[in-house]
């Protein structure tokens, strides 16, 4: 079994002994006249410098998301509305419902990131569907268009 599928604070505190006592060997090889609990305490804090280095948390996998566009939603629609509506679906990841930039009124859209499977579920079941005595457009939202482009002089 590797070290690695340990929980951290295990991996932590096994690094933490073992340098502990090669700190100790190396420490008393190279100045003998040291206590032995000065060269224990010398090689904890060597580890502590370096069990941060020894040690990463297991990075979880990317799991793939999907963002729904949702459109006509009712101007009183409030992102928390929004989400428990997806909620049922799956793991709500964010809820974005765009305002006017001049007025600060909802524009009747937003956007939702799921997971993909859920996102898939969530578009089937909610397109065309009624929402606060609105009829809900939910599609799976185009890529973001850089301003850049459209600014070509």
């Amino acid at each position: 079994m590797k070290l690695s599928q340990y929980p951290v604070y295990i991996q932590s505190a096994l690094y933490a002994v073992v340098l502990a006592l090669v700190g100790y060997f190396v420490v008393g090889w190279a100045a003998p006249s040291l206590s032995a609990a000065v060269l224990f305490a010398l090689g904890l804090l060597l580890g502590g410098f370096l069990i941060p280095l020894l040690t990463r948390p297991p990075v979880p996998a990317a799991i793939p998301t999907t963002t729904l566009y949702v459109g006509n939603l009712p101007y009183r629609a409030n992102e928390a509305s929004v989400r428990a509506l997806f909620e049922g679906f799956g793991q709500v990841l964010s809820v974005r419902l765009m305002k006017d930039k001049h007025t600060g009124k909802r524009r009747g859209f937003g956007f939702v990131e799921m997971p993909s499977d859920a996102a898939l579920a969530a578009q089937q079941a909610l397109n065309d569907s009624e929402f606060q005595q609105r009829t809900l457009k939910v599609r799976e939202a185009n890529e973001r268009k850089d301003d850049e482009e459209g600014n070509d002089a």
